[in-house]
């Protein structure tokens, strides 16, 4: 019962990343995978503080500097991608995050898991894991369990 509540939740919040059909990495990322990469990330929460452990991640979808970067620095309009806080500003923008973890799906695609296609499993690899380790296993991890039922709870009420 609590994973159809979240994904009546993450139903909700895709409309938000629609904007993306018309932007550049638009077709590499579904929305119902960009969706549940952000649940798995945070519950999809939109006001979550940049955390100050060990890595410095942010936003819904939990992005670090170097991932943003990687991404190609997108930058909400008229901002500076070399501006102090224009990171943050994007990342915490869920419009401006779903073309971040678009552009870093768009650079780094590859099949992580080994089963011949390029999907949205392998976007959740990369995700967690980075464009140059995402063989790694993460079937135990708590963001690829909540990314699993996510896609499962999608898939069921998709039909």
């Amino acid at each position: 019962m609590l994973f159809k509540i979240a994904a009546a939740c993450l139903l909700a919040v895709l409309p938000i990343f629609l904007p993306f059909i018309q932007g550049q990495v638009a077709s590499v990322v579904p929305e119902d995978c960009l969706g549940c990469l952000c649940q798995a990330s945070t519950g999809c929460n939109m006001t979550i503080p940049c955390t100050t452990g060990q890595q410095y991640l942010c936003g819904p979808f939990l992005i670090s500097w170097a991932y943003w970067a990687d991404a190609g620095k997108f930058v909400l309009a008229n901002d500076d991608p070399e501006r102090k806080g224009a990171f943050e500003a994007c990342v915490q923008d869920a419009v401006c995050a779903g073309e971040t973890v678009r552009g870093y799906m768009a650079k780094f695609a590859q099949d992580c898991n080994g089963d011949g296609v390029i999907n949205c499993d392998d976007y959740a690899h990369l995700h967690i894991l980075g464009g140059f380790g995402c063989n790694a296993p993460i079937d135990q991890t708590p963001f690829y369990k909540g990314y699993l039922a996510c896609r499962t709870t999608v898939q069921s009420l998709a039909g």
